[in-house]
């Protein structure tokens, strides 16, 4: 039996494959139902095996993981801050993840508040007593990360699943948190 372990991530854009060749009848995308069957699934088991919280840093870091990859291989990074931002609400919406809004910034703090709209994580979803957008966090954190060369925090501050209609994402530095 094969057993890989490793104490670092090994993932990088290439492992995606070559979809176009992989799937010439179904193609690149699939509905939103079936990433979150994958997405759910896997949170759920995350949480029954270890705990909400290790589930949650989980999720995050993967994120962040995709996050780093996903700047360095869609996004424009030597861009001016406005037009990086502008890339990023485009891209978006172009690839279905979500309707990005900045709805704050203050750019010598590098403080932004930001919405995504129906999100692939939870818009829809039926009301729970959480926020579900850990992984969101860790995507958005490592989009910014890339793209600044500084360390990002980002916490969901509104939720779909909470009763609220878009979710919210207060962005800081690191150091400031």
């Amino acid at each position: 039996m094969f057993k890989e372990e490793r104490d670092y991530n090994r993932f990088a854009w290439e492992d995606l494959g070559d979809i176009e060749k992989g799937r010439p009848n179904l193609g690149l995308s699939c509905p939103v139902l079936v990433y979150r069957l994958l997405q759910y699934a896997i949170r759920d088991e995350l949480i029954k095996q270890f705990n909400v919280e290790k589930g949650r840093e989980i999720f995050i870091n993967a994120g962040t993981l995709a996050g780093v990859e996903f700047c360095k291989n869609i996004l424009n990074t030597d861009l001016d801050l406005n037009e990086f931002l502008a890339e990023l609400q485009d891209k978006l919406k172009k690839l279905n993840i979500g309707i990005l809004r900045i709805e704050k910034t203050d750019l010598q703090k590098m403080e932004l508040v930001l919405t995504v709209s129906e999100d692939l994580d939870c818009s829809g979803l039926p009301m729970s007593d959480e926020t579900v957008c850990e992984w969101d966090e860790g995507f958005i954190a490592g989009i910014l990360n890339t793209y600044t060369g500084k360390e990002f925090h980002v916490k969901e501050i509104d939720c779909w699943a909470l009763g609220d209609r878009t979710c919210r994402f207060s962005v800081n530095l690191k150091e400031q948190v």
